[in-house]
Protein backbone atom coordinates (compact mmCIF):
# COMPACT_ATOMS: atom_id res chain seq x y z
CA UNK A 1 0.00 0.00 0.00
CA UNK A 2 1.65 3.37 -0.68
CA UNK A 3 1.63 6.29 1.18
CA UNK A 4 -1.98 7.84 2.24
CA UNK A 5 -2.38 11.78 0.73
CA UNK A 6 -4.58 12.77 3.59
CA UNK A 7 -3.59 11.89 7.26
CA UNK A 8 -5.49 13.21 10.22
CA UNK A 9 -2.48 15.07 12.68
CA UNK A 10 -3.47 16.28 16.36
CA UNK A 11 -3.06 19.60 17.39
CA UNK A 12 -3.96 21.72 20.53
CA UNK A 13 -7.69 21.20 21.04
CA UNK A 14 -8.68 18.92 18.22
CA UNK A 15 -7.42 17.93 14.57
CA UNK A 16 -6.89 18.90 11.21
CA UNK A 17 -6.19 17.08 7.92
CA UNK A 18 -2.97 16.99 6.43
CA UNK A 19 -2.65 16.50 2.76
CA UNK A 20 0.47 15.03 1.99
CA UNK A 21 0.89 15.99 -1.58
CA UNK A 22 0.44 19.50 -1.65
CA UNK A 23 1.59 19.67 2.46
CA UNK A 24 -0.84 22.31 3.52
CA UNK A 25 -3.80 21.47 5.52
CA UNK A 26 -7.21 20.48 4.16
CA UNK A 27 -10.60 21.85 5.66
CA UNK A 28 -11.77 22.59 8.92
CA UNK A 29 -10.57 21.88 12.94
CA UNK A 30 -12.33 19.12 14.36
CA UNK A 31 -12.46 18.20 18.09
CA UNK A 32 -12.82 15.21 17.16
CA UNK A 33 -11.15 12.30 15.13
CA UNK A 34 -12.89 12.61 11.61
CA UNK A 35 -12.05 8.29 10.75
CA UNK A 36 -14.91 8.14 8.49
CA UNK A 37 -13.61 11.48 6.11
CA UNK A 38 -10.21 10.09 6.05
CA UNK A 39 -10.96 6.85 4.61
CA UNK A 40 -13.18 8.34 2.19
CA UNK A 41 -10.60 10.77 0.92
CA UNK A 42 -7.82 8.22 0.61
CA UNK A 43 -10.00 5.60 -1.03
CA UNK A 44 -12.96 6.00 -3.09
CA UNK A 45 -13.67 10.11 -3.28
CA UNK A 46 -17.39 9.87 -3.34
CA UNK A 47 -18.21 13.85 -3.26
CA UNK A 48 -21.61 13.20 -1.97
CA UNK A 49 -20.43 10.88 0.82
CA UNK A 50 -17.31 13.63 1.75
CA UNK A 51 -20.00 16.37 1.70
CA UNK A 52 -22.37 14.67 3.82
CA UNK A 53 -19.04 13.70 6.12
CA UNK A 54 -17.88 17.15 6.14
CA UNK A 55 -21.90 18.36 7.20
CA UNK A 56 -22.01 15.76 9.70
CA UNK A 57 -18.34 16.71 11.68
CA UNK A 58 -19.46 20.40 11.70
CA UNK A 59 -22.38 19.84 13.07
CA UNK A 60 -20.60 18.28 16.22
CA UNK A 61 -18.81 21.22 16.95
CA UNK A 62 -21.51 23.07 17.61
Amino acid sequence: MGRRRYVARGVPGGYRIWDNKVRRWWGDFYELCPDELLVELNGARDYDRITALLKRYRAEKR
